[in-house]
């Protein structure tokens, strides 16, 4: 007969296991609820991948103490998350990128340079740093780059990072809006190829909203005529006093509410700006005349109402062919991939990489993609 401490204490198991498994399918449910009427919610989808490590944990619990039964508690909740896992974790085996690019193929590279580190001429180590990211641009041949956080200046103490890209990394053809950040200073995303374009075009996002843009290029490419977008969705605004407050936070050094009101009050704002946003992105992208690809800072989870929306029916270059958990922002978390690429119906999807270097707070994505034959 079990003693009544271990009854109690089966029972504690079993209680909190029934709340970390409501709080998770909660979470499951943030990709279907916008966040401008369920933004207490959508801090659960930063929580996902915690949860889910939780509930396995259970689940690998209740079996080593021969208690399967209580291990469904959190197995039936795994089977209706399948479709977050799925978004959460790409199972392809992991492959070394071949640098060699065959016939028909065009090569995209993605990457949030982060004003490229350094904005004003000098020789330390953040200028030292924007070459070294020149030349991992210059390494990838892509055929075209997407940039998102790019600044350049016309004010000769500062640097024009565009003439480089076009001169000594061969990128003749680019699209700019010229959004200024200060006197003769512009900041926006940018769209760099080696192959002509057709058109370029910019929507401008609803107000009130960071200077940000959906842009996009047509570009011909082999005979056929394809559209690239990107953009750099709304991000959270944390800065250095709120990084300070977070690491309070981890190490309960300060009080917990004090630090957290600030930052949850900027998350938030976060959330519902991307999900203005990202209704925009899906409206635009859906009517585009030409096969397109979507290169994106979505500032955002994949288990978030932003990514939902955004991807749609899309392709998304990483699930298909990457490997992990796929993070791209180098802080806070080993868990945020925020960055993507994303590709129509029209491509396939042939390999994808995620550049490992901490140069910016971003990693680069480069994807091989081909456009397929259409049937006559």
């Amino acid at each position: 007969m079990a003693s009544p401490f271990r009854l109690f204490t089966k029972r504690v198991f079993i209680i909190a296991n029934i709340v970390l498994v409501f709080f998770f399918l909660l979470s499951c449910l943030v990709p279907y609820l916008n966040p401008r009427g369920w933004w207490l919610i959508a801090f659960l989808g930063l929580a996902f991948p915690f949860l889910l490590l939780l509930n396995l944990l259970f689940i690998a619990g209740w079996l080593i103490i021969l208690r399967p039964r209580y291990a469904l508690i959190s197995g039936i909740a795994l089977i209706f998350s399948i479709k977050n896992i799925s978004v959460f974790f790409a199972f392809n085996n992991p492959n070394v990128f071949d640098y060699n690019k065959e016939p028909g193929t065009l090569r995209v590279a993605s990457w949030n340079v982060a004003r490229f580190i350094e904005l004003k001429k000098n020789n330390n180590k953040g200028s030292q740093k924007r070459l070294k990211m020149f030349e991992l641009l210059r390494q990838q041949n892509a055929d075209i780059l997407c940039l998102q956080e790019f600044h350049t200046s016309t004010d000769t103490n500062y640097y024009d990072n565009i003439t480089p890209i076009q001169k000594e990394l061969g990128y003749p053809y680019y699209y700019f809006t010229f959004d200024e950040d200060g006197d003769n200073h512009y900041y926006s995303s940018i769209i760099f190829s080696r192959y002509p374009f057709a058109d370029t075009g910019r929507i401008r996002y609803p107000r009130p909203s960071l200077p940000e843009v959906l842009m996009y290029a047509d570009i011909l490419f082999n005979g056929d005529t394809i559209r690239v977008y990107t953009t750099h969705l709304q991000s959270n605004q944390l800065g250095k006093t709120d990084y300070y407050r977070i690491s309070k936070i981890k190490t309960a050094g300060d009080s917990l509410v004090t630090n957290s009101r600030s930052i949850m009050g900027k998350i938030k704002r976060g959330f519902i700006g991307r999900s203005y946003q990202a209704d925009v992105v899906s409206e635009v992208t859906d009517v585009s005349p030409h096969p397109y690809l979507l290169c994106a800072d979505l500032n955002d989870v994949p288990n978030s109402y932003t990514y939902s929306r955004v991807r749609g029916d899309l392709q998304d270059a990483f699930l298909k062919k990457g490997f992990g958990i796929g993070r791209t922002y180098t802080g806070l978390a080993p868990t945020l991939r925020i960055d993507y690429i994303f590709a129509d119906n029209h491509f396939r999807v042939k390999q994808l990489n995620r550049v490992v270097k901490f140069l910016s707070d971003h990693f680069m994505l480069v994807a091989d993609v081909e456009l397929k034959k259409s049937k006559k």
